[in-house]
């Protein structure tokens, strides 16, 4: 048996928590697990390091945890806040002498060519970031011998990807779901799940309704991420979660048996 392992690297909402000039006491708490970068986990495999998602935080991310290597990255979707650290892998390319293999759909590709256009330029001015872009769709992929499936979303009018890696699934910046996706999370242990705050959002899952979304997947434990200031405090809200059902935290760490 192998080892997955599941490192949250940041829990928040686009805007990270604390808000810039905020206030409230979520703002001000001194609990670290109030504290949450944006949105983003890493994911250690016996055939693959991978980040899902490079956000504003990547490169505090990966400093903090102190991820050495890294084989590849894969994106949900073009928004800003899951996309917008991507020039940091440039350490990468030093440390592991070649480009970044970029697992992207077509219209992450081409958000990814037109924020960071210097990298696609013919003139290969020194030390830009080397990328390297490799198209998905909503069919099954192999990443480097880690076999990933989709799971296809929606994010109020925008297609979102998540990702299942054997027992685990990843769901970000979605407010639909599917039941073609559910079926592709049959089985799993461990479900991801976004949750912004209690108030109806167009675009993002409430609390109560991604309970119901974990309650419909059925899996035996689930994990709330890109979580806002106005959720409340963390250890409140848990205390009010049903069984099964947890808020995720910057730095919580899953470990699973996978076959070799």
């Amino acid at each position: 048996m192998g080892k997955l392992t599941i490192e949250f690297l940041g829990t928040g909402t686009s805007q990270g928590v604390p808000l810039i000039a905020c206030d409230c006491d979520v703002c001000h708490s001194d609990d670290p697990k109030d504290s949450r970068l944006r949105s983003s986990v890493w994911v250690q495999h016996p055939k693959a390091s991978v980040v899902i998602d490079s956000g504003p935080d990547f490169r505090q991310q990966m400093l903090r945890s102190r991820v050495k290597n890294l084989d590849a990255l894969l994106f949900t979707h073009a928004h800003k806040d899951h996309i917008a650290g991507t020039d940091d892998v440039r350490a990468y390319n030093y440390r592991q002498q070649k480009p970044m293999p970029i697992y992207a759909d077509l219209r992450v590709q081409e958000a990814l060519r037109r924020e960071f256009y210097y990298a696609f330029e013919g003139t290969r001015y020194p030390g830009i970031p080397e990328l390297h872009l490799i198209e998905i769709d909503d069919q099954p992929f192999d990443l480097n011998g880690m076999p990933v499936i989709p799971l296809p979303v929606m994010h109020m009018n925008l297609p979102v990807k998540g990702f299942r890696v054997g027992p685990f699934a990843y769901i970000t910046d979605a407010n639909a779901i599917p039941d073609s996706t559910v079926h592709r999370m049959e089985g799993c242990e461990v479900l991801v799940l976004n949750a912004l705050r209690h108030t109806a959002h167009p675009s993002h899952f409430t609390l109560e309704q991604a309970v119901e979304q974990a309650q419909r997947i059925g899996a035996p434990l689930t994990y709330l991420t890109h979580i806002s200031h106005q959720m409340g405090l963390h250890e409140a809200v848990q205390k009010s979660l049903p069984p099964g059902v947890s808020l995720a935290y910057d730095g919580l760490q899953l470990s699973f048996d996978i076959p070799d």
